[in-house]
């Protein structure tokens, strides 16, 4: 059967998703939430935002979690590059405030080398490029789950007052995202049956909060006139900067997970589980944690979703370019993805004969 064509060229991975999220950003533009409107849309992305996290929570099985242990080498390597190595760099990248990057556009750039890697992205590149497929989806669902508590306390460390965190924000944060997660571990008995058979409209719910989130953020940053501090200079200076700090990461997870030891098809997962951040959780988190400071928190790592998309795309087809030259690692036992990916083709082993004629 053959698919349908692409509105876009295979190397741009431009979805319906990205043009909603462009057309949120210009319709606060246009018409932003003010007065007793942007009091309902915060509470409603309150609401909004509490019930993508019990979902998360709902989808996240114990089978995905022993599957995952079995592989802890690989677990701690892409915690590492996540919760570690990017901080690292976003710590470094501070003396390009007012060089370069003006303290806000800073501090979202900070925020983005503290949020969670992807899931979804990660699985579809992994499986492009002929690598543990198993293995990226658990380190994606590991890399959540831990975010939901590191994520807001290495924020709380590292950006501390001057990022619109403060100790007040603990307790938004265990009731906005801690507690609805847990709810849906405690309540996935009952209602995990529902979500697998409803998984693809509960995907337009994810997708309509991250899109509410973005128009109240960007609405309260246009109320407070904060885009008038920001030039067309400073936007492409932050552009640089992600685009160097994308291949740094790249570069980390590809030559350390080989120095590692890792075999090829787990370097694979590594380096795209490994050098990614989520926007669907990230947006979330940046709007219980900054509240009316989120407008330009959450605008470096839009920019960099976006990139990441497009480097990952190229550097897939490479890698499955040269897969079959390396012997694939046996991989993990498959856990249950959210929104697992189109396998790529079956091919026949690496040295296997042909059957006698």
């Amino acid at each position: 059967m053959r698919r349908p064509a692409r509105a876009f060229p295979s190397w741009l991975p431009l979805d319906g998703f990205v043009l909603a999220l462009i057309g949120t950003v210009l319709l606060a533009a246009l018409l932003p939430a003010t007065g007793q409107a942007a009091v309902v849309a915060d509470d409603t992305t309150a609401v909004a935002v509490a019930g993508l996290f019990f979902l998360y929570g709902a989808r996240l099985s114990a089978r995905e979690t022993m599957a995952g242990l079995r592989h802890w080498r690989l677990h701690l390597t892409v915690l590492a590059c996540t919760f570690v190595l990017f901080p690292a760099l976003g710590l470094a990248a501070r003396g390009l405030v007012l060089l370069v990057l003006t303290p806000q556009l800073y501090t979202g750039l900070l925020f983005l080398c503290l949020v969670p890697s992807t899931i979804q992205s990660s699985i579809a590149f992994t499986s492009v490029a002929r690598g543990n497929v198993a293995a990226a989806i658990c380190a994606g669902s590991f890399s959540s789950l831990v975010g939901v508590l590191l994520t807001p306390v290495l924020a709380g460390l590292l950006l501390g007052e001057s990022g619109g965190f403060s100790g007040g924000s603990l307790l938004t944060i265990a009731l906005h995202l801690l507690v609805p997660f847990l709810a849906g571990q405690v309540l996935r008995r009952w209602v995990g049956g529902f979500i697998a058979r409803h998984r693809r409209m509960l995907g337009y719910a994810d997708r309509s909060s991250i899109l509410l989130v973005v128009y109240t953020a960007f609405s309260q940053g246009m109320a407070d006139g904060v885009w008038q501090q920001v030039t067309w200079a400073r936007l492409l200076a932050l552009l640089g900067v992600e685009a160097v700090l994308l291949a740094a990461m790249l570069m980390l997870t590809s030559y350390g997970s080989r120095r590692l030891g890792f075999p090829y098809a787990d370097r694979v997962a590594i380096t795209f589980a490994g050098s990614k951040k989520s926007l669907a959780a990230g947006l979330p988190m940046a709007s219980v944690l900054f509240g009316a400071e989120a407008g330009l928190v959450v605008l470096p790592l839009m920019l960099f979703h976006q990139m990441q998309l497009m480097v990952c795309a190229v550097l897939s087809k490479r890698y499955a370019a040269r897969a079959p030259q390396e012997r694939p690692a046996e991989p993990a036992e498959p856990a249950e993805p959210a929104e697992p990916a189109e396998a790529p083709p079956s091919q026949p082993a690496a040295g296997a004969r042909a059957p006698a004629a």
